[in-house]
């Protein structure tokens, strides 16, 4: 059974404080979200701190249609293409045509984008019509996007920013969000925050997976943490796979921007063939499923753990200059990406799924926002179009915060409500070795919930998900990795069961068993903690 909260706690035991809003996650959508909120107390909380996020470390860049011949609307046809036609047209919609203005307040607030002249310089990915990518300091958009956001947000009194600050649950009174408990990493102490309205925007849950691009703190720790709640998951069978993540023993998995292949370079075997051709028109610049799954084939086939990018034939100034972060970091691993091939394979890299919301970022539980990959507005369909990511904070970023401030000024001066004590019911179960359950979640998913499934595979996974759900809630644990875990395991449990349940293959959810879409299969999955819990009680 699927529990409410994952500790016992006591509100008149332990230190409170009292918000306007309560935002957790310091990517550019909680930051986004707080720029709405000016005049009200405000506490951004994250786990570790705004430079250790998926938005800090986003290298290719942020999509929107900002000069003629290109438009609105040939992005949101490009979009709606990438995602099979799974999208929420008019959340898709918002995202295409809010995203022009939300990108040129970026640059009014002081983000830098690159230039080529005094023009901003814009590149091409992967199943985009036209160049529309904007990039920043080569390929550290991410870092420059952070700075500008931090740098705005520093200059509205009343929100304050904290680190190492774990959300161990949502606090709930009456099936109302009201808060947040907290574990201080730093003073090792429980906290609660208490807030008239909460924004989740903590990014996608990459670490239940055993190669992934994402940061360690990526656990998706909120989308359990709502879901425990009762609040949606919904198309959480779609996990994007990037195709290139560089491939070297004992060196982190480090991401090899598309932009690398939107600039010219082209994708080899060990054989030193190019392969892409064989598997799409567009090749190299096929959709992020198309590429993944071709690699997977292509190593198969010549029974090889890796295949190799090549950027040899672009001008070594000019790959100097436009990657210097991953030029800098593979020199330090002794290998020169402007003569050397780069050695690369897919890894899990962004969560189309999430908790899902309306296109102002509300959730079904009453207080309760999500903003971010934390989120599922439904504007990636079935596969994320690149570059897409950044822009979704950017635009659902600002909505929810509009949203959320508009909600409060109706509010009394003083609603926050009484929180009653909550006792976990753990029955003393087995010593669990944490650490051997986490290695083994993120195995079973990458082996058997990865880039191809099938029934037997994904059955498998169900089974032996069934298995550890029988002891993994017996024991409270205090720690931030014991909590991780749990959530861990519930998406892994949710992601499992709606994979195993969509029989055809449509963007990144790929079934060998159902190797076509199927119409009738043209709908999202949803799911709520009852349904599962019925399950169990059903078994």
């Amino acid at each position: 059974m699927i529990p409410e909260y994952l500790v016992s706690f006591s509100p008149d035991a332990l230190p409170s404080e009292e918000v306007d809003c309560l935002i957790i996650g310091c990517g550019i959508a909680g930051l986004r979200a707080a720029v709405e909120l000016d005049g009200l107390k405000v506490l951004i909380a994250c786990k570790n701190d705004p430079f250790d996020g998926c938005t800090y470390h986003a290298q290719g860049g942020i999509a929107a249609a900002l000069l003629p011949p290109d438009s609105p609307e040939i992005h949101f046809s490009d979009t709606i293409n990438a995602g099979c036609f799974l999208n929420d047209e008019e959340a898709t919609r918002i995202l295409v045509n809010e995203g022009v203005e939300r990108v040129k307040e970026l640059i009014d607030w002081g983000c830098k984008f690159d230039k080529k002249g005094k023009n901003l310089d814009f590149t091409k990915e992967a199943a985009h019509s036209f160049p529309r990518i904007l990039h920043a300091r080569g390929d550290a958009t991410g870092k420059e996007i952070i700075h500008a956001l931090l740098t705005k947000i520093g200059q509205i009194p009343g929100i304050i920013l904290r680190g190492k600050f774990f959300l161990i649950d949502l606090v709930c009174e009456d099936e109302t969000v009201k808060g947040g408990l907290f574990y201080d990493i730093a003073s090792e102490s429980l906290l609660i925050v208490k807030a008239k309205k909460i924004i989740v925007a903590s990014g996608g849950s990459g670490q239940i997976y055993q190669e992934t691009t994402n940061p360690v703190t990526i656990t998706g720790d909120l989308q359990a943490a709502a879901f425990r709640k009762g609040a949606l998951l919904g198309d959480m069978e779609f996990y994007q796979f990037h195709p290139t993540t560089l491939y070297m023993a004992g060196v982190p998995r480090f991401l090899i921007s598309e932009s690398v292949r939107g600039e010219g370079a082209i994708l080899v075997n060990i054989y030193g063939e190019r392969f892409m051709r064989n598997y799409h028109p567009d090749m190299e610049l096929a959709p992020r499923d198309v590429v993944s799954r071709a690699i997977v084939c292509e190593m198969r086939r010549t029974n090889s753990n890796c295949v190799y990018l090549d950027m040899r034939k672009l001008k070594s100034d000019f790959i100097i200059s436009r990657f210097p972060q991953i030029y800098n970091f593979c020199l330090k691993y002794g290998l020169d990406i402007t003569k050397d091939l780069i050695p690369v394979r897919p890894s899990a890299h962004y969560a189309m799924g999430g908790i899902v919301t309306d296109i102002f970022g509300k959730t079904i539980l009453e207080n309760l926002f999500a903003c971010g990959e934390v989120a599922c507005t439904g504007v990636h369909g079935a596969n994320r179009l690149a570059s897409n990511s950044l822009l979704e904070g950017l635009v659902f970023g600002a909505r929810a915060g509009k949203k959320a401030r508009d909600e409060i000024s109706t509010m009394k001066k003083d609603s926050h409500s009484k929180i009653s004590s909550f006792r976990v019911k753990k029955h003393n179960g087995p010593f669990i070795d944490i650490y051997d359950l986490q290695r083994s979640i993120k195995s079973l998913m990458w082996r058997n919930v990865g880039i191809e499934r099938d029934a037997g595979s994904l059955g498998e996974a169900m089974q032996k998900l069934d298995a550890w759900g029988k002891y993994i809630f017996l024991n409270e644990f205090f720690s931030p990795t014991g909590w991780e875990v749990q959530n861990m395991f519930i998406l892994s449990l949710v992601m499992t069961h709606a994979a195993l349940s969509r029989q055809e293959s449509r963007g990144a959810h790929f079934r060998k068993d159902f190797p076509e879409p199927n119409e009738k299969w043209k709908k999202r999955q949803m799911f709520n903690k009852h349904f599962f819990n019925s399950l169990k009680e059903r078994k």
